[in-house]
């Protein structure tokens, strides 16, 4: 059973970093975007992980697994945004020009975006790789079974 629990625990990383990856893209396509919808320029997004309360397996092991301190994974509680005030650039010729020939930009580094992404990637490789490993202990499993 801890052979799944930790499959279950990989798969939550994989779908956790995948989300991440899909907020950072959106901070990078929106870079520039100096009007949205709700007003103003763009706002960098930001998701918020924490420990899973459950597994696949659900409230079935939630008491056993509490007892042995064991975790379930991780999930995206919220995507918050970042608070930081973005830039100001001085273009007079802009449509979202102020009277005084300032554009507020958004607070979207790209630099930071990159960093981010990198890091995601490698989390999610190494997620992929662990229910990669637990996948060949349970064929092996299997194998010293049927032998």
């Amino acid at each position: 059973m801890r052979l799944f629990r930790a499959m279950d625990a990989s798969a939550s990383g994989l779908t956790a970093e995948r989300l991440r990856l899909d907020v950072i893209a959106g901070n990078l396509a929106n870079a520039n975007t100096t009007r949205t919808p709700a007003g103003g320029a763009y706002v960098r997004r930001m998701p918020v992980f924490e420990s899973r309360e459950s597994g696949i397996f659900g409230p079935f092991f939630q008491a056993f697994s509490s007892a042995m301190g064991e975790q379930r994974g991780v999930q995206v509680s919220a995507i918050v945004t970042d608070d930081r005030p973005g830039k100001t650039k001085y273009e007079p010729g802009h449509p979202d020009a102020g009277p005084d020939g300032y554009v507020r930009m958004p607070n979207v580094d790209v630099v930071t975006e990159m960093v981010d992404m990198v890091s995601a990637t490698r989390g999610y490789e190494a997620n992929v790789t662990a229910i990669n490993a637990s996948k060949q202990m349970a064929m092996r499993a299997l194998d010293i079974g049927r032998g």
